[in-house]
């Protein structure tokens, strides 16, 4: 099983919340991939950051993206799904964020589990496989 972590999974992770780096470690990281969307998203968090913060996240994040080297999943390819999706969302008047449309859209172009916590609005694109690693309490 190949699973596509969205932005909400990759911040928990990177606070270290949830146990993830516990999930991660059992589903095998070489089985865990990302978007350029979702690293667009956490660089924006980066620069948005407290000037504090920004070099302990600049780093986190550094890491991150090494550890994922090779899997980072270019969107270019999910184009087509994206738009079929985006059309029939907005003509049933239910849209969801581009970003999470391309990213759901990637993941059924690669034919990969979603991780998210956001399963209202991605649950939404036709085809795609959900799982929420998250267990609040």
């Amino acid at each position: 099983m190949k699973y596509l972590l969205d932005t909400n999974i990759v911040a928990h992770f990177l606070r270290g919340a949830f146990q993830l780096d516990l999930k991660i470690r059992e589903v095998g990281i070489q089985n865990c991939y990302v978007s350029e969307i979702t690293l667009l998203e956490l660089e924006y968090g980066v620069e948005n950051s407290a000037p504090e913060w920004q070099v302990r996240q600049r780093t986190a994040l550094n890491n991150f993206v090494a550890a994922f080297d090779g899997r980072i999943l270019p969107i270019r390819p999910a184009f087509s799904i994206y738009a079929m999706n985006r059309v029939r969302l907005r003509k049933a008047g239910t849209p969801i964020s581009d970003f999470d449309l391309l990213v759901g859209s990637t993941s059924i172009y690669q034919s990969m589990t979603m991780v998210s916590e956001n399963i209202s609005e991605l649950s939404r694109i036709d085809e795609i496989v959900l799982e929420n690693w998250v267990v609040r309490t």
